[in-house]
């Protein structure tokens, strides 16, 4: 479909009470939480909707986000924002983190270094961020993930630290 240089472009999206989502998830391990918003039981966090992306998959110790770019992720020089892969690579990081957590461990994010090789377009077709966990200590872990073109070819790289957060022993 090709809009006119002139037409207005609009977008209106819904979601779900991300304290709900939260909720549902208590009293589940990471893999678990991923599993049940995979079979659809739980919904996907709003993020999800608000970026538009078209898919997630999850193992243990690995979580996958696909994304068909398109012009609202454009930044001003006419090309995907690097805030868009910024939040793609944080994303399948913490979850790859995430899904190897126990019931009651929690984790977040304590930096995210990425390293932009490419542009990305709406020509470039859809992408996806994969990140793998490399080390889960007690209290950090350490995760990487790549965005990646069907063909496999590599556009952004990220390394993230995660902070693990477990309940204190009563």
């Amino acid at each position: 479909m090709t809009t006119a240089p002139d037409a207005e472009r609009q977008r209106t999206f819904s979601w779900s009470d991300p304290a709900a989502i939260a909720d549902a998830g208590a009293g589940l391990s990471g893999i678990e939480f991923f599993a049940a918003i995979q079979a659809g039981k739980i919904e996907p966090p709003p993020l999800m909707r608000t970026l538009d992306m078209n898919g997630a998959s999850f193992g243990e110790g690995t979580a996958t986000f696909r994304l068909t770019p398109q012009e609202f992720h454009y930044n001003t020089l006419g090309t995907v924002h690097g805030g868009v892969f910024a939040t793609l690579l944080d994303s399948a990081c913490g979850c790859a983190v995430h899904s190897m957590l126990p019931v009651g461990v929690f984790y977040t994010s304590l930096d995210l270094s990425v390293k932009f090789l490419r542009p990305v377009t709406v020509t470039t077709g859809p992408i996806s961020a994969e990140g793998n966990v490399v080390h889960l200590g007690r209290r950090t872990a350490l995760a990487e993930a790549r965005i990646t073109d069907e063909a496999g070819k590599v556009y952004v790289t990220a390394t993230s630290s995660c902070l693990i957060m477990r309940p204190d022993p009563a």
